[in-house]
């Protein structure tokens, strides 16, 4: 059985996630523990009663700045409960992590082949304090290890690659359901860490989902910056119609983000994380000039290499996935060794050139730590038309190495335009 715990700050978004589900037939109410309502019944009564029952915790709350707890439990598919068992399942699950004596309440979702619940709690007491998170993670696969004893489930022996296979989905366009698969890969995307909307954008590409930054101006006149989302095929092109982020939720919003990406932007300056796949990257550069094999490679790592090219071809971005630490960086963030302007001289002008990496490049410098987090230069920030909003990163939304490569090469072509005009 795998666990998924995500935290968050809104109740009532958490809540209609899954109450929309019931509404809809593929999810049904189980069991409650401390609700005013633990049956499906009028699903508006329902949703009002459940939200009376978190009220009083969430009203003491001290200072605690994601409350919420989500929690999914997902034996493997050719497991068998009833709702009796799931409904126990879910108590024993969170009596061992502390949270027993908590109000929460129990669906089971049935959309997939894979029935699975989720659990709905806060993680404040009723006097508003936090319960400890400590050591979460590794409390939560002890409860399931033993909790596959306990009920006769299916052992999980790689739970990193259950894990994966089971929330890190690619959107598929033909199954439909394209804002629930999006939803989905959104929550376990907030798992990562990136600094700039051009990493974030790059995770969500792996995953068959686009990002885009949008800025306009509101009914009242004032100017305004928002995300939107779309479903994308294998290629990488957009299909059926953009989603705003405020369906998602406040986290996916732009203020949601640019607050992920200031935090992970002072832990990186604060060396709490450092790249780790440096090594992982630098050996297939002197494995192979191929891109195709080049990011073969590195896949069978878990490691995603995501590439950005013009229209021309030229190649100005690259990003690298760590799905095993759950990190995103850019190329130049690991080095200049890594830039855009590198791979592209390895893959497209010098195939018999190696790149000049030595043993003494496998050391983190702070020098370029900082210079990964710069702010860019907004003048060359290229501009999308899609209806009536302009599409460009509103902050920090390109690598510095990008910026760079495009000020460079709009020079280039000015100046050829006026030898050829002189």
């Amino acid at each position: 059985m795998v666990a998924k715990i995500n935290r968050g700050a809104s109740i009532y978004g958490t809540l209609l996630y899954n109450q929309e589900k019931v509404g809809e037939g593929t999810a049904r109410i189980i069991a409650g523990n401390r609700m005013f309502t633990d049956s499906t019944g009028n699903p508006v009564n329902s949703m009002q009663q459940t939200l009376l029952s978190f009220e009083p915790y969430l009203a003491a709350n001290r200072n605690t700045r994601k409350p919420v707890l989500h929690i999914s439990l997902n034996p493997a598919e050719d497991d068998r409960l009833n709702d009796e068992q799931y409904a126990r399942l879910a108590r024993n699950y969170m009596e061992k992590m502390n949270y027993g004596n908590q109000p929460y309440i129990v669906y089971i979702h049935e959309d997939i082949n894979r029935r699975h619940i989720h659990i709905v709690s806060v993680a404040i007491d009723e006097r508003g304090r936090k319960i400890s998170d400590s050591y979460e993670h590794r409390r939560s696969m002890v409860a399931c290890r033993e909790l596959e004893t306990a009920f006769g489930l299916k052992k999980i022996t790689d739970v990193q690659k259950e894990t994966d296979r089971l929330f890190l989905q690619k959107a598929d366009y033909g199954k439909g359901n394209v804002k629930r698969q999006v939803a989905n890969i959104l929550i376990n995307a907030s798992d990562y860490r990136f600094r700039t909307f051009g990493e974030y954008s790059a995770l969500l590409s792996c995953f068959n989902v686009e990002a885009k930054l949008v800025r306009g101006e509101g009914i009242d006149g004032k100017p305004f910056n928002g995300v939107v989302y779309s479903a994308t095929d294998d290629n990488g092109k957009a299909v059926g119609n953009p989603v705003k982020s405020s369906i998602f939720g406040k986290n996916y919003e732009y203020e949601g983000l640019n607050r992920q990406m200031e935090k992970h932007t002072k832990d990186f300056k604060d060396g709490k994380y450092t790249p780790l796949i440096r090594n992982a990257v630098a050996g297939s550069m002197k494995t192979t000039h191929d891109r195709t094999v080049f990011t073969s490679l590195l896949r069978g790592k878990g490691v995603d290499a995501v590439f950005r090219t013009n229209d021309t071809g030229r190649l100005y971005g690259a990003t690298f996935i760590d799905h095993h630490r759950k990190e995103v960086y850019n190329g130049s963030a690991l080095g200049k060794e890594f830039s855009a302007n590198a791979f592209h001289r390895l893959f497209y002008e010098s195939p018999t050139a190696q790149p000049n990496i030595t043993a003494a490049d496998t050391a983190y410098s702070q020098s370029n730590r900082m210079s990964s987090s710069m702010p860019h230069d907004k003048e060359t920030a290229l501009e999308q038309v899609f209806g009536l909003f302009d599409f460009q990163p509103a902050y920090d939304g390109r690598d510095y190495e990008e910026e760079a490569l495009l000020r460079q090469m709009k020079r280039r072509k000015k100046k050829k335009k006026l030898t050829v005009n002189g």
